[in-house]
């Protein structure tokens, strides 16, 4: 295994841990799928989780990709959830997510109900 893969096993692995710590029992790493691919963490229902702990940052390539992840998966929301330098702690790190998946969020969470979900 490469130092790099190697690196980002560890991080999608203390995520999970994290994720089971705060209740959600079900939390676990994915298999890769290929061209059909439905994001690195996989029992936060509804979500699908891109794990990411790269040198450079790449926002807009790695958004784009939790969002076709979670159109592959048929889940509501596509996020990022990447690396701090500096802070080994998946609650340290950074959670990306479109203004599209951030609107659902917060209507999700208030109730709020419309048309063009």
């Amino acid at each position: 295994m490469s130092r790099s893969r190697a690196k980002g096993t560890a991080w999608e692995s203390r995520i999970v841990e994290a994720l089971r710590e705060a209740g959600f029992a079900g939390a676990e790493r994915r298999a890769l799928n290929g061209a059909r691919d439905r994001g690195d963490i996989a029992g936060v229902i509804g979500t699908v989780i891109e794990a990411k702990d790269c040198q450079r940052t790449e926002l807009a390539a790695w958004v784009d990709e939790a969002d076709k992840e979670a159109a592959n998966d048929g889940a509501r929301y596509g996020v990022v959830w990447h690396h701090r330098r500096g802070r080994s702690a998946p609650a340290a790190g950074f959670v990306t997510m479109s203004g599209h998946t951030f609107l659902l969020l917060l209507k999700d969470a208030l109730g709020i109900e419309s048309e063009d979900d």
